[in-house]
């Protein structure tokens, strides 16, 4: 017998004891080998990234699994029949319980442990677990509040024990960034930016730019922000973390910083707190229907008339918010005026607010900057619901768009060092895909040309 014969009458004994599912398994990567020699990948293709130039999130790794130590979610027991009901509008613990075919005897033992009380304030979309062993007998209750928690009732005799446990979210970067082609909140949604994000956005730049007034197409906007996942899934978006906003030509910047303390607040790259005595704006996102003007025709009396202030048109009932600090020396109406508020701020700065449908603080009351003081109407003589917001100087009115500002406390110099070692990084990630975004629109525009 030849040498080849052995040979192969030697690899057909090792296959016919080998197990079926080895050899499927090694048929299959021994196909993918031989398709990988025999068709390579062309490396230009395979290394080529698409960019949006609007809406870029980071890449990131995907988010790490919880380790064994860590609190986990509700781990259900295999030998336990289970059922779930939602909590809907209207619901208690004891419909929750009749639904589950569970008896009150069963709601009173839960619900009269310590930890029980828990379930007396129940939320729609909130859920409610229940295992049952074979007996018909509730053994666990798993009140899941949210995907990060949840409390755990086990049946212990005739009363239960509860556990409370929480889980730690994943948080990644994402980028996005966009041009104002209309308004910031279409732009920013176009840019795919959560509504959270872009109320925060505007809060965040609020003192330095008027959202409703200033905003002109052609501006622009970029913002590192977090992400939360849990098991591979995103739960939420987080804070923004450094932002950028350009406005008339005139750029401003952003980062978060959370001092020794653990207050967190916007600064300045230079330490300066974005946060100043005054908002440009009394009134989110609403359509100013007149700007400052120190003459104009008014429609109900008829005459050219002084307009020492800014009308913000907006539905009667919209929110309006004191601009800083101060106390309430005026409160009440006449016929010009309709419901009014005048606030003192320090020695020299009033702010007025005019036409209200509703006032919702009282003279002498001390206000902060941001508080709901009344509510847009349309009260005295005006032609429909608005605002008109004056600012006062020393007795004189003054543009409340322009009007210059005292400027914002710098960080504590005990905490300058810190800050800036925490908060360099950030910003330089932001100009990164600032100038990636820009240098991928560059090649495409150079590619289209060619």
């Amino acid at each position: 017998m030849s040498n080849l014969q052995k040979l192969s009458n030697f690899l057909l004994l090792i296959i016919r004891d080998f197990p079926r599912s080895h050899l499927v398994l090694a048929s299959a990567i021994t196909g993918c080998l031989l398709a990988l020699i025999i068709y390579p990948q062309d490396s230009t293709a395979s290394k080529r990234q698409i960019l949006e130039p609007l809406a870029i999130v980071i890449p990131a790794p995907t988010p790490k699994q919880t380790l064994a130590n860590e609190p986990t979610g509700t781990v259900e027991n295999f030998n336990l029949s289970w059922k779930e009901q939602k909590v809907a509008p209207g619901d208690n613990l004891s419909t929750l319980f009749q639904r589950a075919k569970l008896s009150p005897k069963d709601v009173y033992q839960v619900s009269s442990s310590k930890a029980g009380r828990s379930l007396l304030n129940l939320f729609p979309g909130e859920k409610l677990r229940f295992g049952i062993d074979n007996n018909g007998q509730l053994t666990e209750l798993h009140y899941v509040k949210s995907a990060l928690e949840s409390h755990v009732f086990e049946r212990n005799g005739n009363s239960y024990s509860s556990e409370k446990r929480l889980r730690q979210p994943d948080t990644l970067l994402s980028y996005r960034e966009g041009v104002i082609e209309d308004s910031l909140y279409l732009s920013a949604a176009k840019a795919d930016l959560p509504d959270k994000l872009i109320m925060e956005l505007a809060n965040i730049f609020g003192w330095d730019i008027d959202f409703v007034f200033d905003i002109r197409q052609g501006d622009s906007f970029s913002l590192l922000y977090e992400d939360r996942y849990l098991d591979g899934e995103k739960l939420s978006s987080g804070n923004i973390i450094a932002a950028s906003f350009t406005n008339r030509g005139k750029t401003y910047q952003a980062v978060r910083y959370t001092n020794k303390q653990g207050r967190s607040n916007y600064f300045t790259p230079e330490g300066r707190s974005m946060r100043k005595a005054f908002l440009r704006s009394p009134v989110n996102f609403m359509y100013i229907s007149s700007s400052f003007n120190p003459k104009r025709f008014h429609p109900i009396q008829k005459k050219w008339k002084a307009h020492r202030g800014i009308d913000y048109r907006a539905k009667t009932g919209t929110p309006v918010r004191a601009a800083g600090d101060g106390t309430v020396i005026a409160s009440t109406s006449n016929r010009f005026n309709g419901k009014y508020v005048f606030i003192q701020h320090g020695n020299s700065i009033v702010t007025k607010y005019l036409h209200l449908s509703k006032r919702s603080v009282r003279r002498g009351s001390k206000v902060s900057q941001g508080q709901v003081i009344g509510l847009v109407g349309a009260t005295g003589l005006a032609e429909a619901p608005h605002l008109h917001y004056e600012f006062v100087v020393n007795g004189v009115h003054r543009n409340p768009r322009t009007v210059k500002l005292p400027q914002a406390q710098p960080i504590a110099s005990a905490e300058k060092t810190r800050f800036q070692q925490a908060t360099a990084p950030l910003l330089a990630e932001l100009v990164k895909h600032q100038q990636n975004i820009q240098l991928a629109a560059a090649k495409s525009a150079s590619s289209s040309a060619n």
